[in-house]
């Protein structure tokens, strides 16, 4: 999920991840690896890549993070963008099982390195996944597949108990991530190309790609002012990558994911949510937690092209104030936006294309763990043949459809959330007719009790 996790006073807060002054390639280089982009994962997979003993440059057309890596939640947890139970149904258990032990390795990563940095603020305060509609025997299912199947270390809540901890009564069960975390996503991401020039990863900034050739066994890269050659390549872009590879760019549905950021709410927010960690409900509509102590931070609503984030505020006001009633109006301080490269599969473009030419891509939805996996995956493939890229095979390159696939996702994005109202809606008018019967029954056993005791008296005279 792609929105950013920090405000402007805690980014000021971590100057041992402050960026340095950016540098543009100006003269011709040569190098064991070159990344294109400079995001979440073509950092990881430069540090991997030179901590592992090889020269690398990062060529990023504007600077680092510009786009969705800097603009996060922060949520760390294991799993993809694609429910569990559809890559079983494709992929069978075992492959399946081997995926999630991967997305618990990335989890784990950012664990570890983000516990190192200065800023990065890690907080271990678990993640809620919460249901929309009453369906408790199909959450005992996925609970006790991702316990027996995957090793999970998650936990069901019960109407009730999610009920105490969200004070709304649009959320019914819940599958608790207890090992979840969150982390200050800017600065986690400042960290790394901290830790990557450490390693002595040289990184270029607006030194956007013109075009490369990929075949031979020196690629060549070219730029605007110079000219850099590799025997590996790894395309880390997002869609804004472009002229370098079109083919790629084409099988991402750009999505812009809006967010904002509460002014302080005061003893109320915390009366209403109950729960220090993050929300998301399981039609991946809104994912929210509480930051600062008093402040709500809500991702919700999306589009597939640009707009005004200032314009979706409404929308994200509206979102609160149905969800959380008793907040009354809140006024959003500030909102935002970053552009994700949806695939059509839903999983990301992880592996070698041909010979020296990778790709970490297409990580929409699937979160930071994903990021980190990708970049230690490609570099153990490139530097010590580690073929595990491979378990993402299945998931190759698609046509995103151009225009008319980005009308079709976001009509799809729509009637997703119509029917995810919809389904809510009458899951919760059965919840308050089942209760109504509960009561009717009650009242008339109430009343044949009284009517038995009356029965028992004695005739008067």
């Amino acid at each position: 999920m792609s929105i950013d996790s920090t405000s402007p006073d805690l980014a000021a807060e971590a100057p041992a991840t402050a960026a340095p002054e950016r540098r543009r390639l100006t003269l011709d280089l040569d190098v064991d690896v070159c990344v294109i982009g400079a995001g979440l994962a073509g950092l990881t997979v430069a540090l991997e890549t030179a901590r592992m003993g090889a020269s690398v440059a990062v060529l990023e057309s504007r600077h680092v993070g510009w786009n969705a890596s800097a603009h996060h939640l922060g949520t760390v947890m294991p799993g993809y963008g694609v429910a569990v139970e559809d890559l079983i149904e494709r992929l069978g258990v075992d492959h399946t099982r081997e995926l999630w032990t991967l997305s618990q390795q990335g989890a784990d990563y950012v664990r570890t390195t983000a516990g190192g940095l200065a800023g990065a603020a890690l907080q271990a305060t678990g993640a809620l996944e919460v249901s929309n509609v009453d369906r408790n025997a199909r959450s005992i299912g996925r609970l006790r597949m991702l316990r027996e199947n995957f090793g999970a270390r998650v936990e069901g809540w019960q109407r009730e108990q999610v009920r105490a901890a969200l004070k709304t009564q649009r959320y019914f069960h819940a599958v608790h991530y207890s090992d979840a975390f969150h982390i200050d996503a800017r600065n986690y991401l400042e960290g790394l190309a901290v830790l990557a020039r450490q390693s002595g990863v040289r990184i270029f900034e607006e030194s956007p790609v013109v075009s490369f050739e990929a075949s031979g066994i020196r690629k060549r890269i070219a730029t605007a002012s110079a000219r850099l050659r590799a025997a590996h390549i790894v395309l880390a872009g997002n869609v804004h990558l472009g002229a370098p590879s079109p083919r790629l760019t084409a099988t991402l549905l750009p999505v812009w994911r809006y967010a904002g950021i509460t002014e302080p709410l005061g003893a109320g927010l915390v009366e209403a949510i109950g729960f220090p960690g993050a929300v998301m409900d399981t039609d991946g509509i809104d994912h929210f937690r509480i930051v600062e102590g008093d402040r709500l931070m809500w991702a919700s609503p999306e589009t597939t092209w640009a707009g005004d984030p200032a314009r979706h505020s409404r929308a994200i006001r509206r979102r609160i104030a149905t969800v959380f009633p008793t907040l009354g109006k809140v006024a959003v301080r500030e909102t935002w936006c970053g552009t994700v490269g949806q695939t059509v599969h839903g999983m990301p473009q992880i592996g070698e294309l041909q010979p020296g030419l990778w790709v970490a891509s297409g990580f929409g939805r699937q979160g930071l763990n994903t990021t980190a996996l990708a970049g230690q995956m490609i570099a153990r493939g490139i530097l010590w043949g580690d073929d595990r890229w491979r378990l993402f095979a299945p998931f190759e390159l698609v046509w995103a459809g151009g225009n008319a696939g980005r009308v079709a996702g976001q009509l799809v994005s729509g009637w997703t959330r119509a029917s995810a109202a919809a389904g809510g809606a009458l899951a919760r008018w059965r919840e308050r007719a089942a209760m109504r019967e509960e009561a009717r029954e009650a009242r008339v056993a109430a009343a044949n009790r009284q009517m038995a005791g009356e029965g028992d008296r004695p005739l008067g005279p």
